[in-house]
């Protein structure tokens, strides 16, 4: 379908996707305040909203990723962090392991990173701590009491902010990569016993002179998810 016969709901939707190089052009407080706004009208079982954000810009911003950066560059330091909870399976299945390998070596091939250059992969993925140079970084939190079904209404929450953004001509890149980093965020952010850092989130103007925001993933045809009963 082409994009002009979209409405703006889809349009915002289809046009989603993780930026990975951001221009250093600020965005407004009104405007996170609104997309934040918009994002909280999510559905949360017994109307919970089980989401606490932080927001971060500027020299709070920079200071956290030096720290973050710190720790990753440093092979001792680093194995010393581990993810509190487990976002991706401890076994790897078919159609997942395909998927996940294929966005990664596409991701690499743009950049010119081949098979066993080790040093190079490093070096990009320690972009995710630097927020893909975006000016706001965004981490979200949870309180430990909640089940699995908040983090259900937090995941419709978060996808929520990514439209809201590409409605105003912002992109996102939701990260998982700070994970393992929560003792520093949280210690950073001086967030309370109660919450469980969920992951962060960059969020500006898309680098588009940069060869990694031509990646465009694939998705599956509906019938391939779906199926229809009468």
């Amino acid at each position: 379908m082409d994009a002009n016969e979209l409405n703006p709901v889809d349009r915002a939707i289809r046009s989603r996707r993780s930026v990975r190089a951001f221009l250093p052009t600020p965005v407004p407080e009104e405007t996170i305040r609104a997309i934040l706004e918009s994002a909280a009208r999510a559905p949360s079982g017994t109307n919970t909203q089980p989401w606490r954000v932080y927001v971060l810009r500027g020299a709070a911003k920079d200071a956290l990723s030096q720290r973050i950066s710190a720790a990753y560059n440093d092979p001792e330091e680093a194995a010393k962090h581990k993810q509190e909870y487990a976002y991706y399976p401890t076994k790897w299945t078919s159609p997942f392991i395909e998927r996940r390998r294929k966005i990664g070596w596409d991701l690499y091939g743009l950049l010119g990173i081949q098979k066993g250059e080790k040093a190079k992969m490093h070096a990009q993925h320690s972009r995710n701590y630097k927020f893909f140079d975006a000016p706001v970084g965004l981490m979200f939190a949870i309180d430990r009491v909640l089940e699995k079904g908040s983090w259900l209404d937090y995941g419709m929450f978060l996808q929520n902010i990514m439209v809201a953004a590409r409605g105003r001509g912002l992109d996102t890149c939701p990260q998982a990569a700070f994970t393992p980093f929560h003792r520093i965020i949280r210690e950073y952010l001086k967030m309370p016993e109660n919450e469980t850092f969920v992951c962060g989130m960059s969020m500006g103007y898309a680098d588009n002179a940069k060869i990694e925001n031509t990646l465009r993933t694939e998705r599956e045809p509906v019938d391939a998810f779906a199926t229809f009963l009468e």
